[in-house]
């Protein structure tokens, strides 16, 4: 099979501000895998890990992904694309970042599809008839900037969930008054928050006990990486059900987590691609836990890709492409707030 790899840069509409910071734009990788005639797409974006307490915010850059593909493909050219598990295999003895493994399986489920003239849904058997309304993102802001985001949003799409961003390090006195402020101008609309690991014990027993009694469903990553010890004295004592996104990546990380939560947000950059995300979506199932997706700065390409296996999800958050003002690809489209992939074979993706 024949490999390519081109970067592309989009822009956010506005930018997203989390407890850890601040993005506007970022350089993503489109990589594509050739053979019979036959042209399988995938998608690569920078993201920060935290992987323990020690490391603040490490982030994957797109030169590290680009080098690490350029690495690879001399290592997995050899192969067919329907040589799936063996290639997973040789990526796994190259140590390479789930960002990259996600552009290649993701390729090589495009590919797949393509070749079998079936969208990815139908080829698994899936009911996209079963697929959840989108959230719709609002970033740590000022209370007035929140309801201007807010309003943006309404006049976007039908906005049917709002997730807010909180873990403002102004402290809680702060991410309140945005609550409040969005609260005041979409009373009707259902809200989850994620505080992106920006509290402390304390603070989020006293935030999901706040948050309950504004209508808020769930509580999303309260607590930083490396603090998931204290999850289980959280949950106890909170009334609202505590999902983690930066504390669980594949399903390798889903057993020793289950105790202690009641859901998982997964993210096809931090599985790294469909097969293990289908495998950490059954694991997390098997647990008892719900199951979330969500995204970084990825394009339409990524979060189609994910659209596919929404019919396995309980809650969906893939809509960083809508925040974007050059997003280089058409697939999933939005239809009431529920993001639906098409007919077309593979992902159905076009540039």
């Amino acid at each position: 099979m024949k490999i390519k790899v081109n970067t592309f840069t989009v822009h956010k509409k506005f930018p997203l501000q989390i407890s850890r910071g601040t993005t506007s734009e970022t350089t993503n990788i489109w990589l594509k895998i050739a053979a019979e005639g036959i042209e399988g797409w995938g998608e690569a974006s920078p993201f920060s890990i935290v992987k323990n307490q020690r490391v603040k915010n490490q982030r994957i850059t797109t030169e590290q992904l680009l080098q690490e593909i350029k690495s690879a493909i001399p290592y997995i050219q050899g192969f067919h694309p329907w040589q799936r598990q063996e290639i997973a295999v040789k990526l796994n003895q190259l140590s390479l970042s789930s960002g990259v493994k996600a552009a290649i399986d993701t390729a090589l489920h495009d590919w797949l599809g393509k070749k079998a003239g079936l969208p990815l849904w139908q080829l698994w058997g899936l009911d996209i008839k079963k697929i959840q309304p989108i959230s719709v993102t609002v970033g740590i802001n000022t209370p007035e900037a929140a309801i201007k985001r807010v309003r943006d949003w309404q006049a976007t799409i039908a906005v049917k969930i709002l997730k807010l961003k909180l873990g403002n390090p102004l402290g809680i006195a702060a991410d309140k008054a945005m609550v409040e402020a969005v609260k005041s101008v979409a009373p009707d609309i259902r809200l989850t928050v994620d505080a992106n690991g920006g509290w402390s014990l304390q603070d989020a027993i006293a935030m999901s006990q706040w948050l309950s009694n504004q209508g808020v469903e769930y509580i999303e990553q309260p607590l930083p990486v490396g603090e998931e010890s204290n999850l289980a004295t959280l949950s106890s004592n909170s009334p609202l059900p505590i999902f983690v996104d930066e504390s669980c990546f594949t399903s390798a990380d889903i057993p020793k987590l289950a105790y202690s939560i009641a859901g998982v947000n997964l993210k096809i950059m931090k599985t790294g691609g469909l097969t293990e995300a289908m495998q950490a979506i059954h694991t997390a199932k098997a647990c008892g836990l719900k199951v979330m997706f969500g995204c970084y700065s990825d394009s339409s390409l990524a979060n189609t890709a994910m659209a596919h296996l929404s019919p396995l999800a309980d809650y969906l958050d893939l809509d960083s492409h809508l925040n974007l003002l050059d997003d280089p690809f058409r697939g999933a489209i939005v239809e009431d707030g529920i993001l639906l992939p098409n007919n077309n074979p593979g992902l159905g993706v076009s540039a």
